[in-house]
């Protein structure tokens, strides 16, 4: 088998961990004929199809499934040898680099942070991506994702964390309802009708405790996104339990207002996520303590992200 062009290998990895050639290509800054050019002469050096199309887009042939992780590792290492020997300059980088947030993240915490990442490095794009817990150590292992910040304690020793901030949680309700003003107290809690947050947010820590105190109540809805909550809430005499970050924020530009929880709900961490194998990448690095001065200015930061 003759040589094999680093970037085809480059783009095969593409290719393989994106399932698109469209997707490629923008990770790549390529054009879309550009990769179906190189997975041409892949599979002519191969003599092997790699990839089917289907309906959830390109599906690997088994050859393909076998030569990936040696061409993942073999390009992984070549990344960080030429990582280790570059100063990453972020006023001239032109990088994009991939962060997971729920979308209470998004409404909370992206604000700070593009502002954080466009005053240091202009040129450099972000992509978020909705969070989707149980996809993180894929992500990781394949470099699709960078960092992810949420609130849900996951324990890999593939990945560094770093709690940030701290969170507590409150009930959110209409300024104008009828039976609760400023105070909740347990029999009016349990006796009023409720909107939850599906536990697929990440913050289901207070309906963890509910249950284990045995605390039922009346829910009249179940919604996949905090985003819902403003008009429902204020349009309604139903309650909800939220961050207080996210509460503040929605009582502010709505008619609602912030009661405390009738019962004790621990603080919770939001959390910095990020693949341990990024660990010796100067941009990285500089990815990640840009989230956590976005995120938690002044907070303390003894030492390189990973620390904590």
């Amino acid at each position: 088998m003759r040589p094999i062009d680093l970037n085809l290998i480059r783009t095969f990895v593409t290719l393989y961990e994106s399932r698109s050639v469209t997707l490629a290509a923008h990770r790549l800054n390529v054009t879309q004929p550009s990769v179906s050019y190189s997975l041409s002469r892949l599979r002519e050096i191969f003599n092997d199809p790699l990839f089917s199309r289907t309906r959830d887009g390109m599906e690997p042939t088994f050859l393909s499934t076998q030569v990936y992780a040696s061409f993942r590792h073999a390009l992984t290492q070549i990344e960080h040898t030429i990582s280790d020997n570059q100063h990453f300059d972020p006023r001239h980088s032109q990088r994009r680099f991939r962060l997971a947030l729920t979308d209470l993240g998004e409404t909370t915490l992206l604000p700070a942070i593009l502002q954080r990442m466009q005053t240091l490095a202009p040129h450099v794009e972000l992509e978020v991506v909705p969070l989707e817990i149980e996809k993180i150590n894929s992500w990781f292992d394949n470099k699709s994702v960078d960092a992810v910040v949420c609130s849900r304690d996951i324990m890999a020793p593939s990945m560094g964390r770093k709690a940030i901030i701290e969170e507590r949680y409150v009930c959110l309700l209409s300024k104008q309802h009828p039976r609760i003003q400023k105070t909740l107290d347990m029999e009016t809690f349990t006796q009023e009708h409720h909107v939850v947050i599906s536990p697929s947010s990440g913050h289901s820590l207070a309906e963890d405790i509910l249950k284990t105190h045995d605390i039922s109540r009346k829910v009249s809805a179940v919604v996949p996104h905090f985003s819902a909550l403003p008009r429902i809430l204020e349009n309604s005499e139903l309650l909800a339990i939220l961050p207080q970050q996210i509460a503040q924020i929605f009582a502010r530009a709505a008619s609602l207002q912030i009661c405390e929880l009738p019962f004790d709900v621990p603080n919770v961490e939001v959390t910095l996520y990020w693949p341990r194998h990024a660990d010796d990448s100067s941009a990285q690095e500089w990815f990640r303590q840009t989230l956590i001065e976005a995120i938690a200015p002044g907070h303390e930061n003894n030492g390189p992200p990973g620390a904590g």
